[in-house]
């Protein structure tokens, strides 16, 4: 008998997973396929990156019973710093008392490891690993996906989740804008002798900006922070042919001593930094969700947290329509998906892409028309609290798995 599911979910990433996970607590079923092996992905060494969890991503996580796996394994993000090369005119954004953290920060494997334990225990979660779809057919009553190991998995709607080069998404022809940013992201983390105090710092320099991110100390008591430090394209072969103790000479010649000492604490890893944003995210009995729908600079650290967003706002368009009787890849309930998620796609992407212009323009004059901007946004109480709410995640209509 055919093991027909509501969802494949192409991709068992960080997205992909979470979109399962919240399915299965609405009801939903799904097969999960995924070309790499969990151990593999969560081994140690193999993903060095961290991400900034915002607030309304944080109650996803909570509200899909991940709680009590990660809440002590994440770094509260107490106040960012903004600033113009550390010169004067920096913004510093910290939420009023009672308003809780601008967000955590949390190590990607982690996040992995808690998504992979929690999948392993839902029986509405059917996962295969090590396998890649060599054929995807979407019909009028439903999808399936041969696999390369010859198996061919059935379910109702088909989920483009493999991340920005998404081959589900070209198949399907829906184009996307890009463009490429050339600028390349060194991914790392320091140990330092001074504390972050929970200080995310945004220094913007016109060749790119260096991003200090807090992570709870090590075991030994030494400070912790990643870092996303970018280059320009032309001058990264050089940057990685450093040595480690160059690099960090470099990176602590930029921080005017507000860690101390530092050392690296985390091997060096890149990559290129593009944008692409596809203005349609459905098609027949097909929705894409995160870096499959829209891929961004991570100057902002928001990539993640709206991939996050599309899984709310899926899985509760999907089980309001299923509780009137749809098909979760009913035309109606996908387009009101793709409706939802429109606006707030398009204003962060967008947003974002004007953050890197607008601080990659050098010179005296445009650092000083920006100080004097950052130092206006700093006195003005109503438009920080606009900035914070957007970091937080929690402005406009929220999915209610994003609730607190």
């Amino acid at each position: 008998m055919t093991d027909k599911r509501d969802l494949v979910i192409l991709g068992g990433g960080l997205v992909g997973m979470t979109l399962a996970l919240a399915a299965a607590r609405q009801g939903i079923t799904s097969h999960v396929i995924d070309k790499a092996l969990p151990e593999e992905l969560t081994a140690e060494g193999v993903d060095g990156r961290a991400s900034a969890i915002s607030t309304a991503s944080w109650n996803l996580f909570c509200n899909i019973g991940l709680e009590e796996r990660l809440a002590p394994l994440g770094c509260p993000i107490e106040a960012i710093a903004v600033t113009d090369a550390m010169r004067p005119g920096r913004i510093d954004f910290k939420p009023e008392p009672g308003d809780g953290t601008l967000g955590r920060m949390y190590a990607n494997r982690d996040i992995r490891i808690a998504l992979f334990e929690a999948a392993r225990a839902e029986p509405a979660i059917s996962w295969s690993s090590g396998v890649e779809p060599v054929e995807r057919q979407r019909g009028e009553h439903g999808v399936a996906v041969t696999l390369s190991d010859g198996r061919t998995v059935h379910g109702s709607v088909l989920i483009g989740a493999e991340g920005r080069q998404s081959p589900t998404r070209k198949e399907a022809g829906l184009s996307s804008a890009r463009w490429d940013y050339s600028h390349r992201a060194f991914v790392t983390a320091i140990t330092h002798e001074k504390p972050h105090h929970g200080v995310a710092w945004e220094i913007f320099y016109p060749a790119g900006p260096l991003a200090l991110l807090p992570l709870l100390d090590l075991p030994d008591g030494r400070h912790r922070s990643a870092v996303v430090w970018t280059f320009d394209e032309k001058d990264a072969a050089g940057v990685s042919a450093l040595s480690d103790a160059v690099f960090l000479g470099e990176m602590a010649s930029r921080l005017d001593g507000i860690f101390g000492r530092i050392e690296l604490a985390a091997p060096r890893m890149s990559y290129p930094l593009n944008f692409h944003h596809a203005p349609h995210i459905v098609e027949h009995r097909l929705a894409l969700v995160g870096d499959a729908a829209h891929g961004m600079h991570p100057i902002a650290g928001q990539g993640l947290n709206l991939g996050l967003r599309d899984v709310g706002a899926l899985v509760e368009v999907l089980a309001e329509g299923m509780r009137l009787g749809l098909d979760p890849g009913d035309a109606q309930v996908l387009a009101r998906y793709e409706r939802w998620r429109a606006l707030d796609n398009t204003t962060v992407m967008a947003t974002t892409d004007a953050i890197v212009r607008l601080f990659g323009v050098p010179g005296r004059l445009p650092s000083l028309v920006r100080r004097i901007g950052m130092a206006g946004v700093q006195r003005s109480g109503w438009l920080k609290r606009f900035f914070m709410d957007e970091a937080r995640g929690m402005s406009g209509d929220l999915p209610s798995l994003l609730r607190a």
